[in-house]
């Protein structure tokens, strides 16, 4: 982040998106100019492309510990996600098929899943309990003899809470059954192995780990089988026909190399600044509810609460920090986020609920001058002034 931006901006909402990396950057600009084959071509200019992407994809798999071929480029999180659901339905017989999943995942899995639903696929939707976690005794007691699948996030991108998704998978492939994982917002926070994790799919979306908006990948492990959403040439192994974006995934690429490079000291960092953030807003505010799980966490992620204070009306007073709310205001009537109410977090907290995300390029000062403005701002609304 150039000073410029820096001194202008306190950005607090990495889990909603992150900044390209400058080496990201120069890994696509290639491709952008001079490398501008397609990578089907036969001739020299394809098969340099072709050699791109294949290094692209060899650093997505070495991040999530999985073989080359089991990384398939996408478009994003949600094109991943949809891969996977409606890759496994048979549409002729969808009243055969039956998926398990939460009500804390992101729309990216819950709106698929309601559409299948409507064309007659069963699907049960788990609860979660106060700290945003599923009972993996509840997903075995969920399953049932047509269960196609068990769909799980492995960090929530509101509270950032963890899943016991290597639990999950264990008890899925005791029954025969494949277990997926929207992993967006802990690949590049944590360390994912997805042997460790013994899930058979998982999702990936660039823009989470300082790669480009339009790029992702979905790993398919050796010999599980998607229909296609797209039907066309035989690209990415079969499974996502179409001629392959070389640019955005030599950025993602290029992403997942420093992720795995800077993963420990990442996690470090994010971890002392998630917890001065939060050290400085319980020191300075009373009532201030945590959302979330106050251990099993992404390092970045703080999710807390105001009391009888919407949180939208909090950022509003403090135009220099960007972050997120826990609820949205519609014709005067606050409705909380569908992770909130999972979690049974009652309105009049869930209300005043801000998320605060952060990345590679906050510093300990932006944290203690967001804190102490955040800390001013709540007390100047409880004494009601503006």
């Amino acid at each position: 982040m150039t000073a410029k931006y820096s001194e202008r901006f306190i950005y607090l909402d990495h889990n909603a998106t992150t900044r390209v990396d400058q080496d990201v950057l120069k890994a696509m600009m290639p491709y952008l100019n001079e490398e501008f084959g397609n990578p089907s071509s036969p001739y020299l200019l394809g098969t340099r492309a072709k050699e791109g992407l294949e290094r692209a994809r060899e650093e997505v798999a070495l991040l999530l510990g999985c073989q080359n071929h089991e990384v398939i480029f996408t478009s994003g999180g949600s094109e991943s996600n949809n891969m996977v659901l409606k890759g496994l339905i048979d549409f002729k017989r969808p009243e055969k098929f039956h998926i398990i999943t939460t009500a804390v995942e992101h729309p990216a899995i819950l709106n698929p899943v309601l559409y299948l639903m409507e064309l007659g696929v069963k699907v049960t939707v788990l609860p979660v309990d106060s700290f945003c976690r599923v009972d993996p005794e509840a997903v075995r007691k969920a399953i049932l003899p047509q269960t196609t699948l068990i769909s799980i996030m492995l960090a929530n991108n509101e509270t950032g809470t963890l899943q016991p998704v290597k639990e999950i998978s264990e008890i899925g492939h005791k029954h025969g059954i494949p277990v997926h994982t929207d992993a967006a917002q802990a690949i590049g926070k944590i360390e994912v192995d997805v042997n460790d994790l013994g899930v058979d799919f998982l999702t990936v979306a660039g823009h989470k780990l300082y790669a480009p908006k339009g790029i992702g990948a979905l790993y398919i492990r050796n010999g599980q089988n998607l229909t296609p959403l797209i039907h066309g040439a035989g690209q990415e192994y079969g499974k996502r026909p179409g001629t392959e974006n070389t640019i955005l995934s030599a950025g993602l690429g290029a992403a997942c190399r420093i992720a795995r490079k800077r993963l420990k000291n990442d996690f470090q960092n994010m971890e002392i600044l998630r917890n001065r953030l939060q050290e400085l807003l319980f020191g300075g505010l009373d009532d201030l509810v945590l959302n979330g799980h106050p251990e099993k966490r992404l390092p970045n992620t703080l999710n807390v609460a105001v009391p009888g204070i919407e949180g939208g009306l909090i950022l509003e007073g403090l135009p220099k920090i960007m972050a997120s709310t826990g609820a949205a205001c519609h014709d005067r009537t606050v409705r909380l986020s569908h992770v909130l109410s999972a979690m049974g977090v009652a309105p009049e907290i869930g209300m005043g609920a801000l998320r605060f995300s952060a990345g590679r390029s906050n510093t300990i000062e932006q944290i203690e001058e967001a804190a102490n403005s955040i800390i001013n701002q709540v007390k100047r609304m409880r004494d009601g002034r503006p």
